[in-house]
């Protein structure tokens, strides 16, 4: 994960951009249609649009796995929770705080 840059000052934009992670991609997307300035919240709402589109791909596969996926689904569920909190935190405390991969890419979207 890399490091956060300096957090914003902005409550409104703090609490929206948690917002974005609330409902997973949904709430991301919802966020993105109505927010058109903050790049703050902009960037979040992009990164938890990325992030949980890419958890539900990556769920569907483990599901589909007939063994395997009963041992991976409950540690991937784990891990996708924490995740989740993390990055609602993160955005509560105002951090710009890109996930490896999945902010780079939410970051290029936005160009």
């Amino acid at each position: 994960m890399t490091a956060p840059t300096p957090a914003t000052d902005n409550s409104n934009s703090r609490l929206v951009a948690t917002l974005a992670y609330l409902g997973g991609a949904i709430s991301g997307v919802v966020v993105l249609v109505i927010e058109k300035n903050d790049p703050f919240v902009r960037f979040h709402a992009m990164q938890s649009t990325v992030l949980f589109l890419g958890v539900l791909v990556v769920n569907l596969v483990v599901i589909s796995l007939p063994v395997v996926g009963l041992v991976v689904s409950v540690p991937f569920v784990v891990a996708v929770v924490a995740i989740w909190v993390l990055m609602m935190v993160k955005a509560f405390r105002g951090e710009r705080y890109k996930l490896p991969y999945v902010g780079d890419f939410a970051e290029h979207l936005m160009r």
